[in-house]
């Protein structure tokens, strides 16, 4: 049955709108395939805006993984802009994918991939858009199965209602395994309809299934069991993991966005996982163990991706990547490799401890030289010791002061607010750290011609993290904290001016901390949002805190709780917590002692330097760290730009 395109129907409307190029598709390196010849069909959804959406690097990986079967198609699409969606309702037009424009509702699969999750309530407009049932339960054989994934899937109870299924980890192979079981269950007539597609889902590994597994709660409002309700799915589901990055070198092919996008580069993910303990960061703790691509992985990579791309710049990425075994030699034989060229090399952000000149320079011999990130996270070295981030003031000072001196003028900070057991004063060491770093920066460089950004994040915990258990600080105490600490940056306007703050409010987060470690109850607060009008909620013009306060009380409180029941409240040892039966391969039993080690202010080192302090993960997987040196170069090499 061929699916036909709603473009002609979507192209009048897209004169009225604001930025109709982002959805009329045709980007470099996108691929359309004929609907017949393939025998499953999958919708890649990105819950933001198209600029935001393109250069996600989880989302392209499936794309190509998923299109290089011959079985197979996978087209993407994006949320509408509010202007759009409306035209769309009264033209009778429905969600459809950039690639062929064909309806989301005629696809076997949508898989949606959430780095925040904020982006719940696009789902259910484009769910809405498309003509698809909000609910799970009400769906049959004609609609198709609702996946999603990443970071925010390892907590998928506040959508439970709304998804089918949610992949547990990476997704590379595990997209595959579903692929298989889709068209198996299709060739076969479909058999025991929906349920019984949704059953085989279940059985693969990483997939995790909401409607077989039941939620009971105890009379104080916590959870008191969650329990399968068939024998034949898991009573655990446990996350996927690709241990051999080289075997999968995706994207091969690049998307290159028509539209301005957030990141105007090619990036490559150098390695995977981080050990660094940060005891704040989910993505650090469910992406374990380590494991590094090798030089000349990289090398090809990056080889394939500008020649099929055309980009100038090159991101290195990872959760650390100076912390890559082999990093300096790395940009060293790539500064090499592109000299004569404008190829410059960049990291996301550079560990204090892990930066040095010559790394730094390598990175921007053929390039521009920009600006140096830095995330200490912390204000003081107390509150650091806490998150298990610990790099002294000397130290942070040091590093900066001699980048100023060897040439950069621009450095960002990037700290949070709220962490666990902060204190007023531990935020106003973040004003004294950029003062001091300005004033020595000016006397390293002989220049006042510098400046320092300080960016500063709320707290928010997050599941499968040390940090699980922690009362969040309510929008109030960050609002107070962000008010002092500009205050004191102001001070003095002699060096108060060479001081940049970025900073959004308290209000955002406290919305994240309640759908981040929120149960399926959260999830009428989501559908009560969306119903009043929400969406677009990472969006400061388009969130409201007080929609999201309103529907938080008058959807919970039949339940007993409330906001900040789910928020501020500090959780026991032994409580059970919503994605307790969804395994990251954390011990909660080791995660319980981070904690404790937290408050009491006691480090752990990186496990890939000072030996296992038995998180869990590796032997549960059956598996080891992996790191160089692998004794690979990138030699010899025929430079490019001779």
């Amino acid at each position: 049955m061929t699916v036909e395109s709603l473009y002609p129907r979507l192209e009048p409307l897209l004169a009225q709108v604001q930025k109709p190029i982002q959805y009329v598709g045709g980007e470099l390196n996108a691929q359309v395939k004929p609907w017949d010849d393939v025998a499953v069909h999958w919708a890649l959804m990105y819950p933001d805006a198209y600029e935001v959406g393109l250069p996600n690097q989880g989302l392209m990986i499936l794309y190509e993984v998923l299109n290089e079967r011959p079985d197979a198609l996978a087209e993407r699409t994006y949320a509408v802009w509010p202007d759009l969606a409306g035209l769309m309702r009264e033209h009778g037009v429905g969600q459809f994918t950039v690639d062929a424009h064909r309806p989301v509702r005629e696809f076997d699969l949508l898989g949606v991939s959430f780095a925040t999750e904020l982006g719940y309530t696009n789902l259910l407009e484009a769910l809405d858009l498309a003509g698809v049932p909000l609910h799970a339960v009400d769906r049959d054989e004609s609609h198709p199965v609702v996946v999603a994934g990443g970071h925010a899937a390892f907590n998928p109870e506040p959508v439970s209602d709304f998804v089918d299924c949610a992949v547990l980890g990476d997704g590379e192979q595990v997209v595959g395994d579903m692929t298989d079981v889709v068209a198996a269950w299709k060739e076969q007539g479909r058999p025991g309809g929906r349920v019984e597609l949704l059953a085989r889902l279940a059985r693969v590994d990483g997939v995790y299934v909401p409607r077989f597994y039941g939620v009971s709660y105890a009379a104080d409002g916590t959870i008191a069991e969650v329990r399968r309700t068939r024998d034949d799915v898991p009573a655990k589901v446990a996350k996927r993991t690709v241990m051999d990055l080289d075997e999968w070198p995706y994207p091969k092919q690049p998307l290159v966005p028509l539209a301005e996008s957030v990141h105007e580069r090619m990036s490559v993910e150098i390695f995977r996982g981080c050990t660094r303990g940060c005891r704040f960061c989910q993505a650090g703790m469910i992406t374990r163990p380590v494991r590094e691509r090798t030089i000349t992985g990289i090398g090809s990579m990056v080889d394939a991706g500008l020649k099929a791309t055309g980009y100038e710049e090159v991101g290195l990425l990872s959760l650390s990547s100076a912390d890559h075994s082999e990093i300096g030699q790395l940009a060293k034989e790539l500064a090499d490799r592109y000299e004569g060229t404008n190829t410059g090399l960049s990291l996301p952000s550079t560990r204090v401890d892990a930066f040095n000149v010559t790394l730094a320079n390598e990175l921007s011999r053929n390039g521009r030289r920009s600006g140096l990130t830095f995330a200490p996270e912390g204000g003081s070295e107390r509150i650091r010791r806490v998150i298990n981030k610990t790099v002294s003031k000397e130290d942070l000072v040091r590093t900066v002061t001699t980048a100023y001196a060897n040439g950069w003028r621009q450095v960002k900070l990037y700290f949070m607010c709220g962490l666990p057991t902060e204190t007023d004063e531990d935020v106003l060491e973040i004003a004294e750290l950029a003062v001091e770093v300005i004033r020595a920066g000016r006397e390293a460089s002989g220049s006042k011609d510098i400046r320092c950004t300080v960016s500063i994040g709320g707290f928010v915990p997050k599941p499968h993290t040390p940090f699980q258990w922690a009362a969040q600080a309510s929008a109030e105490t960050i609002d107070h904290r962000l008010k002092i600490l500009r205050e004191a940056i102001n001070a003095d306007r002699r060096i108060g001016r060479s001081i940049g703050l970025r900073y959004h409010d308290g209000k955002p987060g406290v919305i994240e901390g309640l759908l981040s470690r929120g149960d399926r109850r959260v999830g009428r607060v989501i559908e009560r949002v969306w119903r009043d009008g929400g969406h677009f909620d990472g969006w400061s013009e388009h969130f409201s805190y007080q929609r999201w306060v309103t529907a938080a009380a008058e959807e919970l409180a039949a339940f007993g709780v409330d906001l900040d029941w789910y928020t501020t409240r500090e959780r026991t040892e032994h409580e059970v917590l919503p994605w307790d039966h969804l395994d990251s391969g954390l011990d909660k039993e080791w995660l319980w002692d981070d904690w404790q080690d937290a408050i009491s202010e006691d480090e752990v080192g990186d496990c890939r330097w000072t030996g296992c302090y038995d998180c869990g993960v590796c032997p549960t997987m059956g598996t080891d760290i992996q790191i160089g040196p692998t004794g690979r170069s990138l030699l010899p090499l025929t430079p490019v730009g001779r």
